[in-house]
């Protein structure tokens, strides 16, 4: 997390009543955690908006800067000038775009909660890409209506929704957009509304550019395991302070769609498991173009790639884009 966001949530958390923030987050991690769509807004006042700011914004920024990164990697020459966040919440979204591509463009942040809104406004003030982002009320769902723009987020909105506001939702993105980043939690729930969206998107015309190296069907078997990737979340001591933790860090678990109208280069195949480093040799669990999923190895005999493969992530494109392409 940038050190001008860090800064910010730490303004805001300023003056608060520690107790109150606390039971704030109890309230959300109990939101947050549930899998059945919401009809009210989950944020309603200062307290929560502050709470979730602190609580969440830090690995929704982690998890969003990620998907975009392997997206942007299979788009090298293309900046969105537009960029629109749907169920922005705090903008964490519109921070990671800022940071894939520096640089202004238009920006508009949709959310139906106004106190979300109205301290997303105040953070983006520490940020000048920021600075003439639109906050506007909308509520998230069949009626929403989009305005063309190059670029929509949706960022941990999916599990909030019913299935019928979740195809409205992905529906109104395809067509207003050239590209769509989807992020939901990291878990089998959130994988599956991730595959709903996938498919949806593929529907509409669009191909998929991360993380998967194809827009075929995924080859994992239903119910067998999810596809998700983990960000790391450095914790500062106020982050530490409103999670209850000790540890200086946080794996943010998240899984993701990158779906785009543009003539990308998806990756010739992606990590999907944490690489395992034996003595002369490192295991990559891989999704491949030719639309399956495969173990290799790869061993000092390797050369380059071998020392590529020690320096893999989870997550990270196999082989490694090369830079000079």
């Amino acid at each position: 997390m940038n050190d001008p966001l860090r800064t910010a949530l730490a303004e805001v958390l300023d003056g608060l009543p520690p107790t109150e923030v606390t039971a704030a987050v109890d309230r959300l991690i109990a939101n947050y955690r549930g899998d059945t769509p919401t009809h009210a807004p989950i944020l309603r006042d200062r307290a929560d908006v502050a709470a979730y700011a602190a609580y969440r914004m830090p690995a929704t920024f982690e998890a969003v800067h990620r998907a975009l990164e392997a997206f942007a990697a299979t788009v090298p020459d293309w900046t969105p000038a537009g960029h629109a966040d749907v169920g922005g919440g705090t903008g964490a979204a519109t921070w990671a775009v800022s940071a894939t591509w520096p640089g202004e463009r238009g920006v508009t942040v949709l959310d139906w909660a106004e106190p979300a809104l109205a301290l997303g406004r105040e953070i983006a003030a520490a940020n000048p890409a920021l600075k003439d982002a639109r906050w506007q009320r909308a509520r998230i769902g069949k009626d929403l209506t989009l305005d063309a723009t190059d670029l929509v987020t949706v960022s941990y909105v999916l599990n909030e929704l019913a299935e019928a506001d979740r195809a409205a939702l992905v529906d109104a993105a395809a067509g207003a957009a050239r590209t769509v980043v989807i992020v939901e939690a990291g878990t089998p729930a959130g994988y599956a509304r991730v595959i709903e969206a996938r498919d949806r998107l593929i529907r509409a015309g669009f191909r998929i550019a991360a993380p998967c190296p194809h827009s075929a069907a995924c080859p994992i078997a239903p119910g067998t395991d999810w596809c998700h990737f983990s960000a790391r979340v450095g914790r500062s001591s106020l982050h530490r302070q409103v999670k209850g933790g000790s540890l200086a860090y946080e794996d943010e678990k998240f899984s993701y769609v990158a779906a785009t109208r543009l003539p990308a280069g998806p990756a010739p195949a992606r990590v999907v498991r944490r690489p395992q480093i034996r003595k002369g040799q490192v295991l990559l669990d891989l999704c491949e173009s030719e639309e399956r999923l495969r173990r290799t190895t790869v061993t000092k005999r390797h050369g380059d790639l071998y020392k590529a493969a020690r320096d893999a992530d989870w997550g990270d494109a196999w082989p490694p884009y090369d830079p000079a392409s």
